[in-house]
């Protein structure tokens, strides 16, 4: 459901930047996608606009990822929208809402990962991003914490994924849920998580990955919350490449071990049941819903069942 009771249209992106951002104001304003919280209208070549629309959650996500995200995009070596202004609630629009950098690339819901080099970049990244934290850094939600928090809504997405005959067998998948939330917790100290890394979220160009987008999420914990994104987005037969090049806290930490990797297959679960879902609701046409992200949804569950023990 909408909570911005104004629609947001190029013209009035272009009447706030001459607001508050008059310097950015004459620059070409094109819609770039409309997501769960915020829609993202290009600025010229280089920056975008991003301005909460249909979520109250939206706002203090973007106000963290202005507060944040410009201290971790230096450490990171892929591209991410670093913020570089923010615009203040006011009478035409009265809500936060910042301008970034731009992230060229597709999103790998359209066009998936498909060299194996791309498990080298997504572990590179991942390996960057997973470092301690300050003592005042944002807490999330419940990804990073422990996965048995997250039991209720995979218990659901499993069952509905069910009820509409989009998972073939159900027991394998429970199977492999439980299997991860029996796995010893997260022992070590708690990093920095993008904690939202399913395929729309991930950009790519000529077969890996060129950048990372929508930090709205960011938080800190257990890093097997992000380590998921290998079973979600990378291509078949790279697990095992990822995880030789993965280290906790960059070169010369910890890979992840056993009851990690146990845990990210937990995540895993989760992630690929809601892009089920996701994906089933715009083939059908129903509210909220986004045919592309069934097929990798698909794909990641598929190679979950088969590695199943």
């Amino acid at each position: 459901m909408t909570t911005t009771d104004v629609e947001i249209t190029a013209d009035l992106v272009r009447d706030l930047l001459r607001e508050q951002h008059p310097d950015l104001a004459d620059l070409p304003i094109d819609l770039g996608a409309k997501g769960w919280d915020n829609q993202l209208w290009r600025l010229g070549d280089d920056l975008a606009v991003r301005l909460p629309w249909a979520t109250d959650r939206a706002d203090d996500l973007l106000r963290k990822e202005h507060a944040w995200l410009p201290v971790l995009a230096p450490h990171l070596p892929l591209p991410v929208p670093v913020p570089r202004r923010l615009g203040e609630p006011g009478e035409r629009f009265g809500r936060p809402w910042i301008v970034t950098t731009w992230v060229p690339g597709t999103p790998a819901d359209l066009a998936p990962a498909t060299r194996p080099e791309a498990a080298d970049v997504l572990a590179a990244f991942l390996s960057a991003l997973h470092l301690p934290v300050p003592h005042d850094a944002p807490r999330g939600r419940v990804r990073g914490g422990p996965l048995v928090d997250a039991a209720d809504g995979v218990e659901h997405g499993l069952a509905e994924a069910g009820r509409l005959g989009l998972v073939a067998d159900p027991g394998v998948v429970r199977a492999v849920w439980d299997d991860a939330v029996a796995a010893p917790a997260w022992d070590g100290p708690p990093v920095w998580l993008h904690a939202d890394l399913h395929s729309a979220n991930v950009l790519t160009a000529d077969g890996t990955f060129c950048g990372v987008v929508d930090f709205g999420d960011l938080a800190v914990g257990d890093p097997a919350c992000d380590l998921a994104s290998a079973w979600t987005l990378l291509p078949d037969g790279a697990l095992e490449r990822f995880h030789d090049v993965y280290r906790t806290g960059g070169p010369g930490g910890p890979a992840a071990d056993d009851a990690t990797r146990r845990r990210a297959r937990g995540w895993a679960v989760r992630t690929a049941l809601g892009g089920l879902l996701v994906g089933d609701a715009g083939d059908h046409g129903r509210p909220g819903g986004k045919p592309s992200w069934g097929p990798p949804a698909r794909a990641a569950l598929e190679r979950l069942v088969a590695t199943a023990s």
